[in-house]
């Protein structure tokens, strides 16, 4: 049976409450695009593009569920390619929804508390305070640097790039999925000796290093496939619709 896609934004939006987070001035949290009015099969994408939209499209979605939405960049004028994209998302009858650093925030749902479960890390506790709100997790645990390592590239299918810059045990492990390897510096405030994120600058090397603090580099991509399966999976068990992920791995 469908589902209407008015009830399932107003769920949505109770459960990661977006109004309490100061996010990037283009996120746009929550419903981006809306279609006619009902929902027969989610799709769950990293990003919100061209390539997404028609993957969703063939896979017969109507809601694509995000973390990167539509309007990170310039969106006018409406020409060439992203012409295409109105175009799929009109005749797709394609609503989306997208939720960024509420979704990397939420104690279950989020980036960084489901891959934290998948490292299966317990005693959770909020970490890495950023535009105002907690965003991040921390578990305290006792796993040397090299396993650490090989968790991550078996949860994530692809090896992390590892800046070895503490000692060969990691006792207090911070989590920030996505793009925060320049702020390492506030993982270490917070007394973590091992930060997982997506990425980095080159400079953060020698950074880690003086900092005397493991750093792990799972991918920007790779660290934030989480939190949209999470939602997907959740909306479809209590609307009783189908998903599936839409895997288009931008490598970064």
């Amino acid at each position: 049976m469908p589902a209407s896609l008015a009830t399932l934004v107003k769920y949505c939006d109770r459960l990661l409450e977006p109004a309490l987070f100061t996010d990037y001035d283009r996120a746009h949290n929550g419903l981006q695009v809306e279609n006619r009015g009902s929902v027969t099969r989610i799709a769950a994408a990293v990003d919100a593009s061209l390539t997404t939209v028609r993957k969703a499209a063939e896979a017969g979605a109507n809601l694509m569920v995000v973390h990167h939405g539509l309007f990170w960049s310039s969106t006018v004028p409406w020409v060439g390619r992203r012409y295409e994209l109105i175009r799929e998302l009109m005749l797709a009858d394609m609503a989306i929804y997208s939720m960024h650093l509420p979704l990397d925030a939420h104690p279950k749902l989020g980036n960084a508390a489901q891959l934290a479960r998948a490292l299966a890390l317990t005693r959770l506790k909020p970490f890495f305070t950023h535009k105002g709100r907690q965003v991040g997790i921390q578990a305290e645990t006792r796993i040397s640097r090299d396993d650490l390592a090989h968790r991550l590239s078996v949860i994530l299918g692809r090896p992390p790039t590892v800046l070895p810059g503490g000692g060969p045990e990691c006792r207090r492990i911070g989590i920030c999925t996505g793009g925060a390897g320049a702020e390492m510096g506030l993982a270490l405030e917070e007394g973590v000796d091992a930060f997982i994120t997506g990425e980095g600058p080159h400079w953060t090397f020698a950074m880690a290093e003086d900092l005397g603090l493991n750093v792990f580099y799972g991918g920007h991509y790779a660290t934030e496939t989480f939190g949209v399966k999470a939602l997907a999976k959740d909306l479809s068990r209590r609307f009783k619709l189908p998903w599936e992920f839409i895997d288009h791995p931008s490598g970064l």
